[in-house]
This record gives C-alpha cells, structure tokens and sequence, in this order.
C-alpha cells in the first residue's frame, strides 16, 4: 500500500473516531442553551399631540429571531401622566389587524392582567410560552381604559398599527380585525420584544438618525438597511454569525448635544444609551451610524469624534463590540429658518470624520456606506439611482447599503 493512501486512510479513521466520539456526547452538551435576546425594539422620541379614550391599539412589530417564548416592553418615556394599561395581549398576525386563530395569548404583569407605568417609567410582561418565527409579524394589543391619554411615542415607525375609536373598550381578546378601523404609522408605548432563543448568538442594535429610522423607506416594506442585513443574516448557514437586528434610529438624532445651532430635537446617542442599548437582552454588537446631523448642526469633526469615542468607550466597557459607519454624503443646501443647510465646508468635515473612521476610531469594525452609496463621478453626492433627497438614499439605496456589510464582523 503507498504512503499516500495509507495515510488518506489513517486520516479518515480519525475523524469517523471523532464523529463516533461526538455522537456519543449527551444531547443537552450538544445543543446551545436558550436566552433571551431582544428581538425587536423601536426608539420613544416625543409625546403625542391628541389623547385617546377608552380605547384599544393593535401594535405591529416584526421579530429578528425565532424563539419558545417572548416578553414583552412598554415605556412611558415623555408621558406626563401615569399611564394605565387595562389588559394586554400578543398574538401572530394573520393581515392587517386580523390574528392567526388560535394564537392569542394574554399578557400578565407579576400576575397581573393591567399595569399603571409612571410618567417615564418602563415595564416589562411576565414571559409567555409562545412559539415565533423569525421575520414573523406579532400583534401587541393594550386596552386603554383612561380619558384624553396621549402616547409616548416613536413618529415615523413605517409600519401600519391600529386603533379602535373612543369608548370601544376592551377588544385585546379577538382576533377580528372588527372595531380596529383606524391606521396608525407611529409606536405607540411598545419599546420591546424579547424571544427566548437558541436560533441567534445576540443581537445587534443598530443605533442612528433618520437613515436608520428610514426616512424614504416604504411603508410595510422592510427595506431599511438594517432589514437587509436581517435577512442575510437569517439566511446565513453559520451560526456564529446569526444575530437579531433592532432599529434603534431617530430622525434628526445627533452624536451629542455640545456646541449645536440649532440644538438637537431628539435625545442624543451619548444621552440614551442605557435606554436604547444597554437595556436591551443578548447585545453583543452596536452599529453607531450618527454624525451628519452634528455637522449639519455647525459641529466641527472634534467634536464628532469626541462623541463617538465616548459611545465606543462605554460600549466596550459593557462588554459590547462597537462597529461606526461612514457618513454617507449630503447635498449642499442653502439654510432656511428651520434648517442650518449643508455646505461644502460641512462635506469637508464629513471626510475629515470618515478618514478617522477608516483609520485611527477604536471601532471594532467600520462599515462603509459612503462608499457603498456615493457617486462615482462625484464623491461627495449621493448616486442618482441611490438618491431620494440629497440625504436619505431611496430603498434601492438602502438595499446597496445593508447588502455591503461584511458579515464577519459579528462572527462570535
């Protein structure tokens, strides 16, 4: 027998012995264990305008892993009032607010079927044994009992919810669409949903402006950046790989609030980290995608830098991997009295900021949707066919954007 097929052969004895040796491993030593991993979460960013009566809200939120069991979260963040939730429910949605027959589920707060959240306080529902799908749509259904209750809420969710008139009452039990006329496009209270998982190592939050939020994206469509990402990393054969993908973006949203004119509209990233990040089950990764709108705000790169270095910093120390993203180009825009515009100075300091991403940032990994959007005639404008106005990209520019994230940057 030659050398070379004797050791072939010896070769493929050893790994039938390994295959043999871990097959005869108990099957709990084999299978990973279950956590919980937030699956889908959206950012409060102001107070409705009207108040709502005795009515009941079917809320939409499509979850980024699969999972036995799910909890459920409910902010008041910017509500003024203790905010009385009457009962609750989560079911599977069927279409529009009609539920899969047979899936709805009460929700129990430390048994209870109600709960009254205090003016900027925060609640989480006892779990519930509920089988869920990646990708699958849930249907979160709160009776609110009280008069004239107005909503903490995120405005520009892209996703239809609904909502039942005045004095309708409890309809958290059916599964009808019946009652639940009214659409709604913003989030109201609903700031989570946790599943009980072994199909995803963590999550991943991806914590920006209006380019995260979606501003141009369509609504129900899923074709955010982030929803792409989701979906490769749902299609994705390795599991060190496979996370949960959470929209933690905000329009208008800066890195920090020192030295803008005008000020910031939104809570700042350094300021609503805790909230929207480290409160979170099963992060691993934060994708920071902020910064144009400090520079549109008359920040200089410093003071950009400085707050993404401050983000990173407290990511790390939390045990989290911090990824930045390059500023994708904005078109120059004269000022206007509610609007500061864009000017080749501010394109100058977006380079500046993106050439220390590129080098110098302690990132843990950098994705480039600057280079993945811009025009290759011209780099500092959006390509036309990614361009929805001069700075947001359209959804096939969002498609452009999530399908060039390289995957390995989450790899365990």
């Amino acid at each position: 027998m030659s050398q070379r097929l004797n050791s072939r052969i010896l070769a493929i004895a050893a790994a039938v012995a390994a295959l043999l040796a871990h097959g005869m491993e108990p099957v709990d030593a084999q299978a990973p264990a279950a956590q919980w991993v937030t699956a889908w979460t959206t950012s409060q960013q102001g107070l409705g305008e009207e108040g709502v009566t005795d009515v009941t809200v079917r809320l939409i939120a499509r979850v980024t892993a699969s999972g036995e069991s799910v909890r459920i979260r409910f902010d008041n963040t910017y509500g003024t009032e203790p905010l009385q939730i009457g009962s609750a429910s989560v079911a599977q949605r069927m279409r529009g607010a009609a539920l899969v027959p047979g899936t709805n589920q009460p929700l129990r707060f430390d048994g209870e079927p109600g709960v009254t959240i205090p003016p900027g306080g925060s609640v989480q529902s006892d779990p519930v044994q509920f089988a869920v799908l990646s990708r699958q749509d849930l249907a979160i259904s709160l009776h609110l009992p009280g008069e004239n209750v107005r909503p903490s809420l995120h405005r520009g969710a892209l996703v239809t919810s609904y909502l039942s008139a005045d004095g309708a009452g409890d309809l958290t039990s059916s599964e009808s669409r019946e009652g639940l006329d009214e659409r709604i496009t913003s989030m109201w209270w609903l700031k989570g949903v946790d599943v009980l998982t072994t199909s995803v190592g963590g999550a991943i939050v991806a914590f920006g402006d209006s380019i995260t939020d979606g501003s141009c994206g369509t609504v129900d469509g899923y074709d955010r950046w982030e929803d792409w990402l989701a979906v490769r990393l749902d299609m994705s054969g390795d599991a060190a790989r496979r996370r949960a993908v959470v929209n933690e973006g905000i329009g208008g949203n800066t890195v920090t609030r020192e030295g803008l004119q005008p000020a910031p509209n939104s809570t700042p990233g350094v300021e609503r980290l805790e909230r929207d990040v480290f409160s979170h089950a099963g992060v691993t990764d934060v994708v920071l995608f902020m910064g144009t709108n400090d520079i549109r705000r008359e920040a200089t790169a410093r003071s950009v830098i400085s707050g993404m270095e401050t983000i990173i910093e407290q990511g790390h120390a939390r045990g989290l991997r911090v990824h930045g993203v390059t500023i994708i180009p904005r078109h120059n825009r004269a000022p206007t009295p509610n609007n500061s515009g864009w000017t080749p100075a501010k394109t100058r300091i977006r380079n500046e900021v993106n050439a220390w991403m590129r080098g110098d940032a302690p990132f843990d990994g950098v994705l480039d949707f600057d280079q993945a959007v811009r025009d290759g005639a011209d780099l500092d404008r959006i390509a036309p066919a990614f361009d929805c106005d001069g700075i947001h990209p359209t959804p096939r520019g969002y498609y452009e954007m999530g399908w060039s994230v390289p995957l390995e940057l989450f790899a365990r």
